[in-house]
């Protein structure tokens, strides 16, 4: 069994809390995901412009990212006192509106691995930060250009013809 202690020392049994996290996010239960993280809770993930606050901008995420994506793998998961490391895999179909920023569905598969760290407090999620690579993805799903093709290059091309702009 891993178990974990919050920032209040509080022993936290982390393969039930984990399970019952996976459980939510898996069925995007916003209710329950709610008794998992505390009122304050800043949620710091690569694919928002800025971190969610408070449990109903984590709901929202929530209902955002299933309505995007869904089919995660099972996790991996590490301890160091009041800080979790939960490892994840994600691989889904985009079928829905990416928003933020806004981006259409495109209908291609993704395949993901991350990493999320939790600060436990009162056995919940005080603080959340997500690590993954936000570049992949948006090639995976046609947001980006492949490496090395042609559309990559005009973007470089453009990129160049702005930095020169800036610089002036």
């Amino acid at each position: 069994m891993a178990e974990s202690t919050d920032q209040s020392g509080l022993p936290v049994d982390m393969d039930d809390f984990v399970a019952r996290y996976q459980a939510a996010w898996n069925a995007c239960d916003t209710r329950a995901i709610a008794e998992l993280v505390s009122d304050d809770i800043v949620w710091a993930d690569p694919a928002l412009p800025q971190p969610a606050r408070g449990i109903a901008e984590v709901q929202e995420f929530m209902r955002v990212s299933f309505r995007a994506f869904s089919e995660p793998d099972p996790p991996g998961l590490a301890t160091a006192g009041a800080t979790v490391y939960w490892e994840w895999q994600m691989r889904g179909v985009n079928r829905g509106e990416i928003d933020p920023p806004g981006f259409a569905a495109t209908g291609r598969p993704m395949h993901i691995e991350g990493v999320d760290r939790w600060t436990m407090r009162n056995g919940r999620i005080a603080r959340y930060r997500a690590f993954y690579d936000m570049n992949d993805l948006a090639r995976q799903l046609g947001i980006v250009p492949a490496p090395e093709s042609v559309a990559e290059r005009g973007m470089v091309a453009l990129q160049r013809v702005q930095a020169r702009l800036t610089r002036r």
